[in-house]
């Protein structure tokens, strides 16, 4: 079967081949890597209102305003800075998103000496193994569970912002600490056999 013929989640919209890549080649694959994690919760958490299509477009802008997401230097940021941002096009220029990236920076490099990694503590919420989804329709999908719940619950008592459970759920689907796809999307049993998930 060709690629364009391949079956994914129906919620895909396969005329943007950027957003076709990012379902083929990242979303639901498990992520360990701290600087990912924190690119992915950012990214996650400038999506509060928005579309995910809308940040995977600017990601690249992104990258580059915040030094390829490496958290020591993000934590550093100052007010400077910041007023740089809320001015960068290439970005959602909302100051509220900007200075909670800054401070969640900061908490989760309080997590990494915590816990030894982001990661540990993140993957810790899910008992360290990917949850398998079984739905067959957008309409299906939750859009929290009890571990997002718990979860944001967590890092609202650190001081994290933008992680209401909602924005939780869709970075755990992102991260592979859920396997959402479909029930029908190829992608579902690739993931599976690879990650051996149960």
């Amino acid at each position: 079967m060709s690629e364009k013929n391949l079956c994914r989640c129906s919620w895909l919209d396969t005329t943007k081949d950027d957003y076709v890549a990012y379902h083929d080649e990242e979303w639901g694959i498990p992520i360990y890597d701290d600087q990912k994690l924190f690119e992915n919760l950012t990214l996650e958490s400038a999506q509060a209102g928005l579309s995910w299509y809308t940040i995977l477009k600017r990601r690249e802008g992104y990258r580059t305003a915040f030094e390829n997401f490496d958290v020591n230097k993000v934590a550093l940021f100052n007010d400077a800075k910041v007023e740089e941002l809320v001015l960068n096009s290439e970005i959602i220029r909302h100051r509220g998103k900007i200075l909670a990236a800054i401070n969640n920076a900061k908490l989760f490099i309080e997590i990494q000496k915590e816990f030894g990694s982001f990661s540990h503590y993140m993957w810790s919420f899910v008992n360290h193994k990917t949850i398998v989804g079984h739905w067959a329709k957008p309409a299906d999908y939750p859009a929290t569970t009890k571990e997002s719940d718990a979860w944001s619950k967590d890092l609202k008592k650190r001081g994290f912002k933008f992680v209401g459970s909602t924005i939780c759920y869709a970075h755990m689907q992102a991260c592979g600490m859920v396997n959402d796809h479909s029930s029908d999307c190829y992608k579902r049993s690739q993931i599976i056999d690879e990650f051996q998930q149960g």
